[in-house]
């Protein structure tokens, strides 16, 4: 039994070294994976171990850019959660053909459209859209206000989140936009149990890739539209200890 559990170690360290390996002669050639599941790159955003830097492509349609303060917001969180160094938030304006209902097609179709920059050597590269318009996901009584779509991409219905922000007994732009950025990027860092494995089991059962906290910044209601007890209050949320520890044991602060 020694002798095969140390084969074992041996064949998942050759795995692991290999799939480092690939990753390098793509980093190499300009081709590291953009096109994966959320939660593929979780490693790679939290540790330091093949990427250094960050750069976050924000492109956003004309009147619907985000908050500078909702930015700052966003770069606080990924250096106080990830092991990088140099951050980089750039922002531009994208010429679409603009509509007033989005397909995650369409989404990916403008993402894939307008992307220009891409992870290579010891940077890794976010892609994060700001739209007009609204979700083809939204229902009577939910909206969406931003989605999770691929291992480094995320978008932002800005639309939405302006109707639902900044009127009485509605949180302020900067509290409801940041809070649903920082949800979705904690997507992409593979929460929760998703790409990102739990060190104690706190998703919940009804509402898949979320936490069972009610005051988590991982809730399932952020990104529904629905106003948890919290934003009355003008509360960014916060990560759970739960999340957080699963974070930490994947590479992350």
């Amino acid at each position: 039994m020694k002798y095969i559990f140390k084969s074992v170690l041996l064949i998942l360290f050759l795995t692991i070294s290999c799939n480092d390996d690939n990753i390098e002669n793509d980093l190499n050639n300009g081709n590291y994976p953009i096109k994966q599941q959320v939660g593929y790159s979780a490693n790679d955003i939290l540790s330091s171990k093949i990427f250094t830097d960050i750069y976050i492509e924000v492109m956003y349609v004309d009147g619907f850019k985000p908050s500078a303060e909702t930015v700052t917001n966003l770069k606080n969180f990924i250096e106080s959660r990830t092991y990088k160094s140099n951050i980089v938030i750039e922002e531009r304006v994208i010429n679409i053909a603009t509509k007033s209902i989005y397909s995650m097609d369409d989404v990916r179709s403008i993402e894939d459209a307008n992307r220009s920059v891409f992870s290579f050597e010891n940077q890794l590269t976010i892609s994060a859209l700001f739209l007009n318009g609204k979700s083809s996901s939204d229902t009577e009584t939910t909206n969406i206000l931003g989605t999770s779509y691929r291992n480094t991409s995320f978008v932002i219905f800005e639309e939405t989140i302006q109707e639902g922000s900044n009127d009485i007994f509605e949180p302020s732009k900067v509290t409801l936009e940041s809070t649903v950025i920082l949800h979705e990027f904690c997507h992409l860092l593979g929460l929760v149990n998703l790409g990102t494995n739990m060190v104690t089991n706190h998703e919940d059962p009804e509402h898949g890739a979320h936490c069972s906290d009610e005051d988590c910044l991982m809730y399932y209601l952020i990104e529904s539209g629905q106003m948890p007890p919290w934003m009355r209050n003008e509360q960014i949320p916060v990560l759970d200890t739960y999340c957080i520890n699963d974070l930490r044991a994947n590479g992350g602060k």
